[in-house]
């Protein structure tokens, strides 16, 4: 029986299966963070119940935390992380927080500790987990009873999902990133075009991405609705899982990480990568994305009166105005960072728009690295001097900072950031802030110029 990759990773961890259609599945690897946990710990203390594998759990400190110091910036943001701290001293959970080397955005420091692999199954509290599958591996994220659950049985109940796959074959332009390359599967599939589904990223374009880049499409894959994302494990995922501190913790041999030749997908697409160019968005969903040489939609695009009143209602939120071009769009903030691109091939690409010039009078531009082992890579390699050169604020604590608004770094109510992080949804950076998606080298380019523009257009 052909099996898809999706498949043969549900097969080698089901327990059993339920009475309700649903089946019990194992989980290796489990990572927590200080604001979805600790509900998930109180339910533990009320039922007297203990953590089954503390070997198999990690906690992060990463999305309340300060980025400008190692200190809380208030007081809920610290008994959040002293909760978290305690609760992984009681159950002997290993626990990286603040001023800890190791410290960082839990799906940057995962891959960089080698704690992932092909053949895993990894779960965690936050829904850009799909990360991992970057690696072959299954990655999801889970409810805090889910969290409750895993910590004291190491298994989680699962429904399986529909599949499809998304085939993104020929070469790119320069200047195109695996950031537009997942921005324009969005835009092609929909924002829940894959609701229900593991998708499973293929074709030659995503086989000549680093590691780096697949993450990020891996990551973003939930802005597809996609519950999983997958790519098949190859020579490159392989050179990626040497070298890091706990590199071969978790080996799953005997089986091939990758879909049978002949497996069938419940859908499918095809996306030809000379058609990507560098992408924004323009509007409230990551599916509201134009090339950068484009204009904003206008309600003459549309036919369904639906679609006429998002568009209405985008632009209004936006402050944009109908077929405005994208590149009189001007900016307040640039901001680099986030799970999807504040990893060091990021920071080099941006490193290097940046190199001899200088962000525009006006513009406040942040980068803040995913790791503590990313900012040090970074120093040593005089990209902070780069970017501090440039006029960027470089912060010296990782952290999900302003992608998504829970510590102090908040964009203000109409203020409009050039942004390398993942959504783009009314208030998500903030009450009123206006968010455009864009990669890493496309937010400096943005940064110097004032406004959005053409990376291409940097030599």
């Amino acid at each position: 029986m052909n099996r898809t990759l999706y498949d043969k990773l549900v097969d080698a961890h089901k327990v059993c299966d339920l009475p309700d259609g649903d089946m019990l599945i194992y989980v290796d690897f489990h990572i927590m963070n200080e604001y979805t946990s600790p509900q998930a710990f109180s339910g533990l203390d009320t039922k007297q119940l203990g953590v089954w594998r503390p070997e198999a759990h990690l906690a992060v400190v990463d999305h309340v935390n300060a980025t400008r110091s190692s200190e809380p910036h208030d007081a809920a943001s610290k008994l959040l992380i002293d909760n978290l701290e305690a609760n992984c001293t009681k159950h002997g959970i290993a626990f990286y927080g603040l001023g800890d080397p190791r410290q960082g955005i839990e799906h940057v420091v995962v891959p960089e500790q080698g704690l992932v692999a092909p053949g895993m199954l990894i779960a965690c509290g936050d829904s850009h987990t799909t990360t991992y599958g970057a690696f072959g591996a299954l990655g999801f994220g889970i409810g805090t009873s889910e969290v409750e659950h895993v910590l004291a049985t190491q298994t989680l109940r699962y429904k399986r999902m529909k599949t499809m796959r998304v085939t993104v074959e020929g070469g790119t332009a320069p200047g195109v990133t695996a950031k537009d390359i997942i921005m324009k599967i969005v835009q092609v599939v929909g924002a829940g075009g894959a609701n229900g589904h593991a998708v499973e990223f293929s074709g030659s374009a995503i086989r000549g991405l680093d590691m780096a880049g697949r993450m990020t499409v891996c990551n973003m894959a939930v802005e597809l609705g996609a519950r999983a994302a997958l790519i098949a494990a190859d020579d490159i995922t392989d050179a990626a899982l040497l070298g890091h501190p706990h590199s071969g913790r978790f080996e799953f041999k005997g089986e091939s990480w990758v879909s049978d030749p002949e497996a069938e997908f419940d859908k499918e697409f095809v996306i030809s990568g000379a058609d990507i160019e560098p992408l924004i968005t323009w509007g409230t969903s990551p599916d509201q994305s134009i090339p950068i040489t484009a204009n904003v939609p206008v309600a003459a695009d549309y036919v369904s009166p639906k679609a006429k009143a998002a568009l209405e209602r985008s632009l209004q939120y936006m402050g944009l105005s109908e077929g405005q071009s994208a590149q009189s769009i001007e900016i307040d903030t640039a901001f680099i960072g986030s799970c999807t691109n504040s990893r060091i091939e990021d920071l080099r690409e941006a490193a290097k728009i940046l190199e001899g010039r200088h962000v525009a009078t006006g513009v406040e531009a942040i980068v803040v690295p995913g790791s503590a082992m990313t900012r040090l890579k970074a120093e040593a390699e005089g990209l902070r001097a780069i970017f501090e050169t440039a006029g960027f604020e470089w912060r010296p604590e990782a952290g999900c900072s302003m992608c998504l608004a829970m510590n102090d770094d908040i964009a203000m109510d109409g203020e409009r950031v050039a942004s390398s992080t993942n959504r783009n949804f009314e208030g998500r950076q903030g009450r009123g802030a206006r968010t455009h998606l864009m990669s890493p080298a496309m937010v400096a380019a943005a940064a110097v110029s004032g406004h959005l523009v053409d990376v291409r257009d940097f030599k």
